[in-house]
């Protein structure tokens, strides 16, 4: 140690300067190649977190109810939900639902062209006649639509709704089911058959909840519903759950919905009552104008309460159900809106003085289905000029000097010109709201119709561009 200390003194200044200057450089050089690798790691980590954020799913909806509403018990309906990997490990994505021999099932359906197999089968089971004696079924798995799948859709919903008729006893043409997910992946039944047994064995009169969050594909927060009222002898309870987010546009409309009611009501009876009240409510809302191939509603009535049976639709009992009914599907389809993906505003289109109705739906949906429309509600931009333009495009009988435009409350646009008592900055304050009303009277006759949509984020595009992945 000596030596080398006597050999290192030995050096002169010049030299002790140029062995300083080498260490210095590959002290440089290695901190470069540090830096490079921390900066490397840190954009990989930031992200690896960006797409851990995007893959755990979307925040919940800001329009979205406090929470989950207590639903009471329909006596003859049990759910049960698990998880059976049909999309993701782990993930609950099947419910079931057993109805009890009495049962009278109703129905409403996607009108596209391209229908999944679920559907076709429903609609093919529903025009059957029903023998209620013997009970019947719900399984809806969600993580597949198992649409435009060919022969082999039909064979998938033939061994799913055959494991649980053998499970529950129930004839096959009496189990219904419903898929949601991904279009043109061949459906793996044989994942969804498997956990049949274990479904079937936690069946639960109080399972609605769980079975709300089992067909949730880009929902941020399940959804249910219910109503209950005094009926000749006894007490009717409806209770509904759904599922809906995104491809949602009116022609049934496009989601899943099951309602359940204890109330004694036959088949021919109870699908007039659905029938009459679906423009009113699922047909009455929009997301993206899109129509889905998978979308079902099905109302089942287990004729387990003590009330009366429903025998007459202009009766007083009937009309009290058509009431709470509506209540329900209502309040489903509004909820469908507020999830709408990627959505801030809940919106309420108001179409007054049409010539017809059928005009005025026209009109409501131009204007809740314009891109140029739901944009500026999004950018919160009181263009009312664009409700002027989705007036114009939408086909109806309109006359511009009989056209008066609300935002709320304010008159901005009347007479074929903007209103006296346009105020710029109140009506762009208003649409800072997160629930507007956007009124439109045509001045032309007594059609109206009310429509409620959502309004168009980028986040719209952020879900959808992830979906299959």
């Amino acid at each position: 140690m000596a030596k080398a200390e006597d050999k290192k003194s030995g050096l002169s200044d010049a030299d002790k300067l140029k062995s300083l200057k080498k260490k210095l450089k590959k002290l440089k050089s290695a901190f470069k190649e540090a830096a490079v690798s921390v900066e490397s790691r840190v954009e990989k980590g930031a992200e690896a977190a960006a797409a851990a954020v995007r893959k755990t799913g979307n925040p919940v909806s800001p329009l979205a109810p406090a929470g989950f509403p207590d639903l009471p018990v329909v006596a003859g309906a049990e759910f049960a939900s698990g998880a059976a990997g049909v999309k993701y490990k782990g993930r609950t994505d099947v419910m079931l639902v057993r109805l009890a021999p009495g049962t009278a099932i109703a129905g409403a359906f996607t009108r596209s062209s391209t229908r999944a197999a679920s559907v076709l089968d429903c609609q093919a089971k529903l025009a059957l006649t029903q023998d209620t004696a013997k009970g019947a079924a719900i399984i809806v798995n969600s993580g597949n639509a198992n649409a435009f799948t060919g022969k082999n859709g039909q064979e998938a919903v033939d061994a799913v709704t055959g494991g649980v008729a053998k499970a529950l006893g129930v004839p096959r043409e009496r189990v219904f089911s419903s898929s949601t997910g991904v279009i043109g992946e061949p459906l793996p039944a044989e994942r969804i058959t498997a956990v049949i047994g274990d479904l079937a064995a936690n069946l639960d009169t109080a399972g609605a909840a769980g079975a709300a969050r089992a067909i949730m594909t880009t929902d941020t927060f399940p959804k249910g519903a219910a109503a209950s009222f005094e009926a000749e002898g006894g007490i009717i309870n409806i209770v509904g759950i759904a599922k809906g987010s995104g491809m949602i546009a009116p022609d049934m409309a496009t989601m899943l919905v099951y309602v359940f009611t204890d109330a004694q009501i036959a088949p021919a009876l109870l699908q007039k009552m659905l029938s009459g009240r679906m423009d009113q409510t699922f047909n009455a809302i929009t997301v993206d104008s899109d129509t889905s191939t998978s979308d079902a509603l099905i109302l089942a009535a287990t004729g387990k309460s003590k009330a009366a049976p429903i025998t007459d639709l202009r009766s007083a009992p009937a009309r009290a159900f058509g009431k709470a009914l509506t209540r329900v599907m209502l309040d489903l389809a509004q909820q469908v809106v507020r999830d709408g993906e990627g959505a801030t505003k809940f919106v309420e289109v108001q179409v007054t003085g049409a010539t017809s109705d059928a005009d005025a739906h026209r009109v409501a949906m131009a204007i809740a289905n314009s891109p140029l429309v739901k944009t500026a509600i999004a950018g919160e931009d009181a263009n009312w000029g664009r409700v002027v333009m989705a007036v114009g495009k939408s086909g109806a009988v309109a006359d511009r000097d009989r056209l008066t435009i609300r935002f709320g409350d304010m008159v901005l646009a009347e007479n074929g010109w903007r209103a006296p008592g346009y105020d710029e900055a109140a009506a762009s304050a208003y649409m800072k709201r997160d629930q507007l009303v956007i009124g439109v009277d045509l001045g032309l006759g007594k059609g109206k119709r009310t429509v409620w949509t959502c309004d168009l984020t980028h986040r719209y595009i952020d879900i959808n561009a992830d979906y299959r992945s």
